[in-house]
């Protein structure tokens, strides 16, 4: 990662004392309603502002992320930015602290007068941001711009590199800093690629072939992709191929049922237990409901509490923009061939609803025949190891997607289907796996595993050779070594670990220190090393001189 090289003329600007206004920032806001503010966190208002003000330095860090505002204040900014040249200049006075995009431009220049662009793209990479990030968007943009219209098209000068920065300059500071969940990304990765070359050499397993259209996929495709609930990305393998979620939906529609209708009226038609039993077993609980939600059956009755008013392909597209909106928008298709497919072979399924019906297991008035339609369609949608993973990302991040910061599912939604997921979620390996990894995780009959680290990172594995219970043979070594590398298991101690890295501490081993809630102001003053790095900001106070508000984020990190 870089370090901050300070010119002499930098290094004048900490030896003063006197603070200046500070420059406008703004970010496109990701919010569905414009011109309205959204606080990426569970307590809004003055609650948050109380919250804020009761937090110790060892408490959860609040990220800060500044949203774009709109009317007068962009006029506003308008007027900054053509003052922010040599008018700027002549107003700052001696003495006075340079700007955050002052400190991002040095940290990149390292000493030179102007920096090529692709030396800034590729520093940002490193920290994990994709150049694609959708908050990143109005940066990209004005870059592509700015470097049209400059001589040579490849380097900016600290004015135009201000300019260009300037929209995103908290999360660009954010991640040059190291102060995203993962600080040592690099690093971090460098060891994912370890393991993942160490699961590519196996060869056992067999591709699923009950399904003809699963059985094509060749049995050396091997993928991991992560994110981070910061949005830092990493893939590695046939990230790109398309294939089916197949049971790896589960998790997800049930999350979609509970964020509609709650969890007291989804468990009145379904059990939260494990059954003991293969995941295709024609059996009940002592109440006569299917024992979960991951199993077969319980896949089935859930899928019929999906918008039960309306129609087949209302509800198709209904789950395919929540799928959507969990994936940050990335790819998310369906594989009409793997459907037909699918429905042509799934007697097995059929008996299931049959016996479902029989027991009155389903709400009343509903069709069988159509909820298993559905329910196929939903087994057949695709995605890629990379959009599946910030799916995984969202229920890390408690239901709001990383790269958009849109809530997409409620907070109970998340936590009620990472529960089963842990206890259910990988067929009958399920107990193994929560004993071994003590992560949730979802497996299917395609070769994924869609496992979360909560909040920390969602990652997706895929590989379609299977062993005996169904799950990739690939992706169990990954998770496995993954824990025993890393302390992600739900009960690694994380005081008194010895032998385990922790990549959410700096350096693999050295607790990071907790400074607060962020903003510009407080950015600023640590980067320059001069004021102190605890300051309680109101969640929507706006500087005199700004047009930008800035909102916070509540995420857990270890201490």
């Amino acid at each position: 990662m870089l370090h901050f090289r300070f010119s002499t003329v930098l290094k004048e600007c900490f030896e003063a004392t006197v603070k200046r206004p500070f420059p406008s920032c703004t970010l496109k806001s990701w919010s569905p309603a414009p011109r309205q503010h959204r606080c990426f966190g569970s307590v809004p208002g003055d609650a948050a502002r109380a919250a804020v003000r009761r937090t110790a330095p060892c408490a959860a860090p609040l990220r800060s992320y500044c949203v774009k505002t709109e009317g007068a204040a962009a006029v506003q900014l308008d007027e900054h930015l053509k003052k922010d040249g040599v008018e700027g200049d002549k107003r700052r006075n001696p003495g006075i602290l340079p700007s955050l995009e002052d400190l991002l431009f040095y940290t990149v220049a390292d000493g030179q007068e102007k920096i090529p662009a692709h030396k800034f793209l590729t520093a940002l990479k490193a920290t994990g941001l994709r150049t694609g990030d959708p908050r990143l968007k109005e940066c990209m943009e004005t870059l592509k711009e700015t470097l049209k219209k400059t001589p040579d098209g490849v380097t900016l000068d600290r004015h135009l590199f201000k300019k260009c920065v300037q929209s995103n300059i908290v999360l660009l500071t954010q991640a040059f800093r190291k102060k995203f969940v993962i600080p040592d990304f690099r690093s971090f990765t460098s060891h994912i690629d370890e393991l993942y070359e160490k699961a590519k050499k196996l060869s056992g397993g067999q591709v699923a072939d009950y399904i003809p259209q699963l059985a094509k996929f060749s049995p050396d495709l091997w993928a991991v992709s992560l994110c981070t609930v910061d949005g830092q990305r990493h893939t590695v393998g046939d990230t790109k191929v398309p294939f089916c979620l197949q049971s790896c939906v589960k998790p997800l529609k049930y999350a979609v049922t509970v964020n509609d209708h709650g969890t007291e009226y989804v468990h009145s038609f379904i059990g939260k237990e494990p059954s003991g039993l293969r995941f295709n077993k024609l059996f009940l609980n002592e109440d006569d409901k299917p024992h979960n939600s991951m199993v077969n059956a319980g896949a089935i009755v859930c899928t019929s509490l999906i918008q039960q008013a309306a129609s087949n392909a209302e509800k198709f597209d209904y789950v395919m923009n929540f799928l959507k909106k969990m994936a940050g928008n990335e790819y998310v298709g369906f594989s009409n061939a793997t459907f037909q497919s699918e429905r042509e072979s799934g007697d097995r399924n059929f008996a299931i609803g049959y016996y479902l019906k029989e027991k009155k297991c389903f709400p009343e008035g509903t069709d069988m025949t159509s909820v298993l339609d559905l329910y196929f369609q939903l087994c057949a949608i695709e995605v890629t190891c990379e959009s599946a993973s910030v799916m995984a990302a969202t229920l890390a991040n408690g239901g709001i997607c990383p790269i958009t910061g849109e809530r997409v599912l409620s907070p109970e939604a998340v936590r009620n289907t990472l529960s089963l997921m842990h206890s259910c979620g990988m067929y009958d390996f399920s107990g193994q796996f929560a004993f071994h990894v003590g992560l949730p995780a979802k497996s299917g009959v395609a070769g994924g595993i869609l496992l979360v680290v909560p909040n920390v990172m969602g990652i997706m594995c895929w590989s379609p050779p299977l062993d005996k219970l169904g799950n990739s043979v690939r992706g169990i070594q990954f998770c496995t070594d993954l824990v025993e590398l890393f302390n992600f298991h739900n009960y690694d101690n994380l005081r008194h670990f010895a032998k385990k890295h922790d990549p959410r501490r700096e350096g693999g081993d050295q607790r990071q220190h907790n400074f607060g809630p962020m903003d510009y102001e407080s950015l600023q003053q640590e980067l320059t090393l001069k004021a102190p790095l605890w300051k309680k900001v109101s969640p929507t106070e706006t500087d005199q001189d700004s047009s930008t508000t800035v909102v916070y984020r509540m995420d857990k990190v270890s201490e």
